[in-house]
């Protein structure tokens, strides 16, 4: 039986100052003034909508993620606003997690502590590369002398955690130049660093007009590499491309991949909600461009959609398949509404492939990916296609 699953909250604000070229998010760089207050407004009257939809009102809040675009944008007395509102619609633990990323070319001591006065507990600085060159490459508007005083601003500013996304496989770069970048970012001592490949997206500048990335061989030997020294460094690798120190997973994040329920509000934002008394998980997709968004004429949905009971093993797969920790047969029960048989053959497949493994713990059995199956990820998932 389908059960309801953990409810984050996922906000999405659109504005950049400059679209980056590998960037195939929903975001649009800034030509005028930001509306702040009628987006904040607007994403209110779109959570409420949401609410209401799907009926709601008695399940409690798990996480927070304020994404973009470049939410540091806005001013702190937006975002109080906006979570004050939020909170005000659910409840939630006191120390509920509630994540904003930042760029570090938009922020300043004192807004940092701004967001943390408003109720944000967590940071995710989006750092990309110490490296000068790389920067300019990757069209960022920061140097590293910003990206590593963000850092420290973060450190001080009061909240609980701070994230730093860092990619490898960059425009020309070399081993050496991947683990000088990463070694910078673990001498800042975030308590979580998103280190993950740059990939190269339909509908980016990189696409039409590809930049030379290292060849295959260079890239394993970034990975490798790299992940000894984030485990040297005490940063435990909990998903594909994520790090942390003990106790500093980003639950938000743990939220979806282990296919729990996620309302998405603002542009383009994305949700799946689990109804445990219809047996039906639902999807929405929201108005994507902000002039539409914001256009009080129209609804803020734009899609919403059933997940027939034949997509719900693949989605559950390459969701949970990225987490380096097993799952319970009974957690894929509840949380696709489908018995173990319905994908046994094909656990079985992957099992003899060696790319997954199968184990009883207190009577309970869990299936996991093996070291094998992490390497070969992809692999893996198209089992289950």
């Amino acid at each position: 039986m389908l059960e309801n699953q953990p409810l984050s909250l996922y906000i999405h604000i659109p504005w950049c100052v400059e679209k980056c070229p590998y960037c195939d998010f929903n975001s649009h760089a800034v030509k005028s003034a930001i509306p702040e207050q009628d987006y904040v407004s607007a994403l209110i009257a779109d959570l409420d909508a949401d609410i209401n939809r799907f009926a709601l009102n008695d399940r409690p809040l798990h996480s927070i993620f304020i994404g973009g675009g470049t939410p540091s944008l806005f001013s702190a007395a937006s975002i109080k606003s906006l979570l004050t509102q939020v909170l005000s619609r659910f409840d939630h633990k006191a120390d509920i997690e509630i994540t904003l990323e930042a760029n570090p070319g938009t922020v300043e001591a004192d807004k940092f502590i701004g967001f943390y006065n408003a109720g944000v507990t967590r940071l995710s600085i989006g750092v990309q590369s110490f490296a000068s060159d790389k920067l300019i490459k990757l069209g960022r508007i920061h140097d590293s002398n910003q990206a590593q005083t963000a850092a420290k601003l973060a450190t001080d500013s009061g909240v609980t955690s701070f994230n730093l996304d860092l990619m490898h496989g960059l425009p020309n770069q070399s081993l050496e130049n991947a683990l000088d970048d990463l070694k910078i970012a673990i001498s800042l001592n975030p308590h979580h660093i998103s280190w993950y490949q740059l990939t190269i997206e339909p509908n980016t500048i990189f696409h039409s007009k590809p930049p030379k990335l290292p060849v295959d061989d260079v890239l394993w030997d970034i990975q490798d590499r790299g992940v000894e020294l984030l485990k040297e460094a005490g940063y435990i690798q909990y998903e594909i491309s994520a790090y942390a120190k003990p106790g500093y997973q980003c639950q938000h994040n743990i939220n979806y991949w282990q296919y729990g329920d996620y309302l998405g509000i603002g542009c383009g934002a994305h949700g799946k909600i689990s109804d445990s008394r219809t047996q039906k998980i639902m999807r929405t997709v929201k108005v994507k461009h902000p002039k539409g968004y914001l256009d009080e004429s129209r609804d803020y949905l734009d899609q919403l959609s059933e997940v027939d009971n034949s997509d719900r093993p693949f989605e559950f797969m390459m969701n949970q398949l990225r987490l380096h920790r097993a799952f319970s047969v009974e957690q894929f029960q509840k949380s696709t509404g489908l018995t173990i048989s319905s994908v046994l053959p094909l656990l079985k497949e992957a099992q003899q492939k060696k790319l997954m493994a199968f184990e009883t713990r207190d009577n309970e059995e869990y299936w996991l990916v093996t070291t094998t199956g992490q390497r070969y990820l992809n692999d893996l998932l198209e089992i289950f296609l």
